[in-house]
């Protein structure tokens, strides 16, 4: 089986409207391992696992790191997982699959679907990562779930891209086919909706419901190669809420990896 590196991308500076996501990394590893839930997933694995390595979190100063520091990881039989971070991580993230994986498929779920040619007069905006995943090749099918905020210069760039939108108005989860390629998952965690996660900068109500999301993720069959979460904005947060829900949804796309 693969080894799945662990690491943080504490990077925020391509936020359009508040920062604070790259505080993020070590909230949620704390969550995690805080004692309040166990190790296992719904599914019945442990991701207390010697193939599970946290290589700790990575302070970014310079946007193209990120790659560099990817690849680093994407070792011969070795997954990543990445704790951010703003949506902008994944852009370079993806581009460090992508020399690994030539086809590879993206579940991207999200209250926006971030296709942006650009935004505020950046290109690697946190609003753009998927524009430029798309322009270059780097995926070879996209699917967005939970999205809630589609304008026209987004709707005509997911048409321009080939892009599998599923609205939340009219969400039905069992309209979305299997992957055929290796999966990257990408979690905003403002898809899920603001009762669920208030610890976001962009509030969006009527998301995802935790479970929604949960049983997307069990219910993929392909093999799930790397993933992220990004934009838990900690200073946004109430009890601990989001922390504890992205500590979950760590635990159980990495129980999907494994």
């Amino acid at each position: 089986m693969s080894k799945i590196v662990i690491q943080g991308i504490q990077f925020d500076k391509k936020s359009s409207f508040q920062q604070g996501p790259g505080l993020a990394p070590p909230l949620i590893r704390e969550a995690l391992h805080c004692g309040s839930l166990n190790l296992f997933t719904e599914n019945g694995i442990t991701i207390e696992d010697s193939r599970i390595i946290d290589k700790g979190d990575f302070d970014i100063s310079d946007y193209f790191d990120i790659e560099t520091i990817t690849s680093n990881h994407l070792a011969p039989e070795t997954k990543v997982f990445t704790l951010g971070g703003d949506h902008s991580i994944t852009f370079p993230i993806i581009k460090a699959h992508h020399k690994k994986y030539p086809k590879l498929d993206i579940l991207h779920i999200d209250a926006h679907s971030d296709l942006y040619d650009n935004f505020e007069g950046d290109k690697y905006s946190h609003a753009c990562p998927f524009a430029r995943i798309m322009e270059n090749g780097f995926a070879a099918r996209l699917v967005q779930v939970g999205i809630r905020t589609l304008n026209t210069h987004q709707a005509e760039q997911a048409e321009k891209f080939n892009v599998e939108i599923h609205q939340m108005k009219n969400l039905d989860l069992t309209k979305i086919s299997q992957f055929d390629n290796p999966v990257y998952i990408s979690l905003d965690m403002d898809g899920f909706d603001p009762a669920y996660a208030p610890g976001v900068s962009h509030h969006e109500p009527g998301g995802l419901s935790s479970r929604q999301v949960i049983d997307l993720i069990h219910n993929i069959k392909g093999e799930i190669v790397g993933a992220d979460i990004v934009e838990y904005n900690p200073n946004r947060d109430f009890q601990n809420m989001t922390a504890f829900l992205a500590a979950k949804m760590m635990k159980e796309i990495l129980g999907k990896m494994l």
